[in-house]
């Protein structure tokens, strides 16, 4: 009787091919060999980290072994026997593949002891490790969305409480404090508004104040001739709807505008007290065309008066009036504002960056157009000279402007450039230069960092680490916080360099050593340093990674940027701030319409929920679907029908 219910079982089990099978557990098996390998070859250094994340270092580890094998072709024949094909194994990597392997040797009708004493993490336990780490940075989960909302602050949220309240009330559950801008008398009306809007609204609200870091900038440029322009408003058929209003003040003793103003001229003060309400101001302007001034109203402390047509005005400009006794009475205009001036740059143009804020000028050329000496600009950190070599890219304005090194000396670096828009684009003073291909050695924190860390300490939930690149800096901050007695305090590691993102792991597992980090993918600095074509493969990777590691991310830069400075965002922003349902944060920049602009991200959190978590779908009911079975005809007849 035995015998005949084996031979029946065996007749409906299906049939597999019992060499691919085989060959599946062989190619399996050395995966899973190498990721024993390495985690025991990491041991010593995961047994220093925070015993909430050793699990996770651990799970790291087995990812990064993982990965350094090709396993695409594997993949589908995994899937065709109705197994995982580890697409989705970064929660819980060991597990996931001791799975396959358990399934594949019964199938082959073989038996499999694992050969090691600790057991691998599961899924459960990877999405509850990501779940805990979470909660340490960011605080609890709003309860209609899993994913958190940062919000920079402006300079107006220190004496604004009505906007940092509404942003809370909105959704906003992290505040970004970029440490660069402002100061702490600032940064702590700020926080003391966000404490008081969280007593209001009933909701808790995470700090994170960002380090200004090693920034490389372009210095300061030669000023330009002051010169002021006006001009009228005007309609689609070029009449004047109203005139531009220019206020004329005494030079001695200049008093601002008491309204919004399109030029203000500074004049002798005699002369000025002459001036009479319907008097008429004549003078030619800098392009010596004809131009009046009509005189509408005088103040105790200066004139209105009001222009016709547009006027460009310099510094010595004549102005004349003719007072009611035929008098004409005269005056210069005085000392005016030097205007910012730029380099414009086209392909092939030379420019020359020296390790001095001494200032740029453009280039100079003699009276046949012919270059005399091509243009100038210094940089914030002249240490960058000993780490720069001839043949490397560097990009200017948030990579706007490109170029090669040519030279490097001393005193300055040959760069030519190699790309701009057409006709050029102009560079201006106090603009981001990216150096993607050079390995730079200056210090991680600056002497502004170290002088803001004691604030930071004392009154913010995380860090944020700019323009970190290495272990080394990541243990050199925790150091400092240990000093300050603030260990307590997350690290946030701000991906915005090449370096940082080819050093990820080893960057991971050093801030491992302290009870809470995370990730900041800083999306405008990594397009320019990796370039823009490979930011969605590296942000993927940097999702990928992180969830391995238990690491929360925080997606930033960017996101519903039109929405939030123009109160209308693009069809491509939606979607992209679709995709930070993939991260455990979305950061959005200030802007006039930021308020709007967090409501509108709370919503499409909201509703992505239920559709996306990580890189799984969640497969609620869909409307479409049950509109259609609802309709569809059940019988032969309801068809005929």
């Amino acid at each position: 009787m035995v015998n005949i219910l084996e031979k029946q079982q065996a007749a409906a089990s299906p049939h597999w091919d019992s060499d691919e099978l085989h060959e599946l557990i062989r190619e399996l098996l050395v995966v899973h060999a190498a990721m024993l390998d390495l985690e025991e070859r990491g041991r010593v250094y995961v047994e220093q980290l925070h015993p909430s994340y050793m699990n996770s270092a651990r799970n790291l580890l087995h990812y990064l072994a993982l990965r350094q094998h090709d396993i695409r072709a594997l993949q589908p024949r995994l899937a065709a026997l109705g197994l995982s094909s580890l697409g989705r194994a970064e929660a819980s990597v060991l597990g996931s593949v001791e799975a396959v392997l358990n399934g594949l040797h019964g199938m082959a009708n073989r038996t499999w002891t694992r050969t090691r004493s600790l057991a691998p993490i599961t899924f459960d336990d990877g999405s509850a490790l990501l779940e805990k780490h979470t909660e340490a940075l960011l605080g609890s989960a709003p309860s209609n969305r899993q994913v958190r909302i940062m919000v920079t602050m402006p300079s107006d949220a220190a004496h604004d409480y009505a906007l940092v309240h509404e942003l809370v009330e909105s959704g906003m559950n992290c505040m970004r404090i970029n440490c660069a801008h402002d100061d702490a008398a600032v940064w702590e009306r700020m926080i003391q508004n966000l404490r008081q809007a969280e007593a209001s609204v009933g909701r808790k609200c995470r700090v994170l104040m960002d380090l200004a870091g090693p920034k490389l900038r372009t210095g300061p440029i030669e000023p330009g001739i002051g010169v002021i322009k006006w001009r009228p408003q005007r309609d689609q058929f070029g009449r004047v709807l109203v005139p531009a209003r220019v206020w004329l003040t005494c030079e001695d003793r200049p008093v601002p505008p008491p309204a919004p103003a399109d030029a203000c001229l500074p004049v002798c003060g005699d002369w000025l007290t002459s001036l009479e309400s319907g008097q008429q101001i004549h003078f030619r302007d800098s392009r010596k065309a004809r131009r009046r001034l009509r005189v509408v109203d005088v103040t105790g402390t200066g004139c209105w008066a009001e222009c016709r047509r547009t006027a460009y005005v310099t510094m010595g400009t004549t102005l004349r009036a003719r007072g009611r006794d035929k008098t004409l009475r005269k005056s210069v205009v005085g000392n005016l504002s030097p205007q910012e001036q730029s380099i414009t740059l086209c392909p092939d143009d030379t420019l020359i960056l020296t390790p001095n804020t001494v200032p740029g000028r453009p280039p100079v050329h003699d009276s046949q157009g012919v270059l005399l000496t091509p243009a100038r600009i210094g940089c914030t950190l002249p240490s960058i000279f000993a780490d720069v070599r001839p043949g490397e890219r560097i990009w200017l304005d948030d990579g706007k402007i490109g170029g090669l090194i040519s030279t490097v000396e001393a005193e300055e670096i040959q760069i030519k450039i190699t790309h701009t828009r057409a006709g050029g684009d102009k560079l201006r003073a106090d603009k981001g230069i990216n150096l993607p291909d050079s390995t730079l050695r200056a210090p991680s924190l600056t002497a502004k960092d170290l002088a803001d860390l004691p604030f930071i300490a004392a009154n913010a939930d995380m860090v944020g680490f700019s323009f970190v690149r290495t272990a080394d800096d990541v243990e050199g901050l925790e150091e400092r916080l240990a000093a300050l007695g603030a260990s307590r305090l997350g690290i946030v590691l701000k991906i915005e360099t090449r370096q940082a993102f080819e050093n990820l792991p080893s960057l991971l597992l050093a801030s491992m050593k302290s009870p809470g980090d995370g990730v900041m993918i800083a999306r405008g600095d990594l397009a320019v340093e990796c370039g823009y074509e490979r930011l969605a493969e590296v942000q993927e990777q940097i999702l990928w990674v992180c969830e391995a590691a238990h690491v929360p991310v925080i997606w930033a830069t960017q996101v519903l940027e039109n929405l939030a400075k123009r109160g209308l965002p693009s069809r491509a922003e939606i979607t992209d701030a679709s995709l930070g349902q993939r991260a455990e944060c979305v950061m959005l920049n200030k802007g006039p319409h930021i308020i709007a602009a967090v409501r509108v991200l709370d919503d499409i959190l909201h509703r992505m929920a239920g559709h996306q978590s990580k890189k799984s779908p969640m497969l609620r009911p869909l409307e479409l679907a049950r509109g259609f079975t609802e309709n569809f005809p059940r019988t032969q007849s309801e068809v005929q029908q």
